[in-house]
């Protein structure tokens, strides 16, 4: 669900992961109509770390 949001609102995937000032700034980026590719391979790649940061951060709560 927020893969399919990050590309076609880029600006609001970054509110779901909690990161509100690159949200504005995807926002700025995506007013433009040569900003919105930028703003979405921006998006997806966010949303990718915040991933991984999850799973890292699962993977130590658990006790060996």
């Amino acid at each position: 669900m927020r893969l399919i949001l990050a590309i076609f609102l880029p600006w609001l995937s970054f509110f779901t992961i909690n990161r509100p000032i690159s949200g504005l700034c995807c926002l700025l980026l995506q007013l433009t109509l040569i900003g919105w590719v930028p703003a979405a391979l921006w998006a997806v790649f966010a949303l990718s770390q915040y991933q991984t940061d999850q799973k890292i951060a699962a993977a130590r709560r658990v006790p060996n």
